[in-house]
């Protein structure tokens, strides 16, 4: 697939280091989870303008962003897939490491959208959610600046590479996650599909992005409580994808964002 365009106006890149270059919430692994859970409070703010494609509606990820998911059909569909979802219980942690699912933000990963494409991983998703996307003199991958419309907490984040962390790349299902959820049993090849799918990848505010860590849906989900529902329509998905189960506990608390 051809890399986004040069400088946009509409939907281009959004931004983030996930600390040195860790794969979004991963690099924090245990720590940190405070944001508010499935039964915590969160902001009740809209979510901030900005190009936004419902994740029902965004099957393979290349859309940007994550709309509100309100109609009463929308929802009814969301719960049919989050039930669909296997569970069992969460493995220990033996033997995971970032290096398990490949250098960070390869453009390599056969097999999933955008790879191959001259671009990182990470640079293309940054284009895929900005807005007003500045990049590196004589580059048409490498973000420098953008506007970003966090999902997450409903905030428009002014974004620039010397503040890389203020914006970090989510991976939605995070990769230690997946690992104790049978991944570790996988090919290095769909570990690597799993760590730079763009389904499974938000560009977000860097720190509900390092309160989450590694969580499950169960113990942490996006402040903003509007978007929570899509969030967990995405998160659903991405497990369907890869044919990965969830806990029981995080498959429950799926369901309550979609009204089940």
């Amino acid at each position: 697939m051809a890399r986004y365009g040069r400088t946009r106006t509409g939907w281009a890149a959004a931004a983030a280091l996930a600390l040195a270059l860790v794969s979004g919430c991963d690099g924090l692994e245990d720590g940190g989870r405070t944001a508010a859970g499935s039964g915590g409070s969160g902001a009740e703010a809209e979510p901030a303008a900005g190009p936004a494609v419902s994740p029902l509606k965004n099957p393979d990820g290349t859309k940007p962003g994550l709309a509100v998911v309100t109609d009463d059909a929308d929802r009814s569909a969301a719960r049919e897939l989050i039930g669909k979802l296997d569970t069992k219980g969460r493995g220990p942690k033996t033997g995971y490491d970032r290096d398990e699912f490949g250098y960070a933000w390869m453009d390599t990963a056969d097999g999933v959208p955008l790879a191959r494409n001259g671009c990182d991983t990470r640079n293309d998703v940054l284009q895929r959610d900005g807005q007003d996307v500045k990049f590196k003199s004589g580059s048409d991958c490498v973000v420098v600046a953008m506007t970003l419309a966090d999902p997450y907490t409903a905030k428009t984040i002014e974004w620039r590479k010397q503040d890389a962390a203020e914006v970090q790349i989510d991976h939605v299902v995070p990769l230690s996650y997946s690992w104790q959820l049978g991944a570790s049993r996988w090919e290095e090849k769909k570990r690597q599909q799993l760590a730079n799918d763009p389904l499974n990848l938000i560009p977000a505010d860097g720190s509900a992005n390092s309160a989450k860590g590694d969580s499950g849906p169960a113990t942490w989900l996006p402040p903003n409580k509007k978007i929570r529902c899509a969030y967990a329509v995405r998160f659903a998905q991405v497990a369907e994808k890869y044919e990965l189960a969830v806990t029981k506990p995080d498959r429950a608390a799926l369901l309550k964002q979609c009204g089940g």
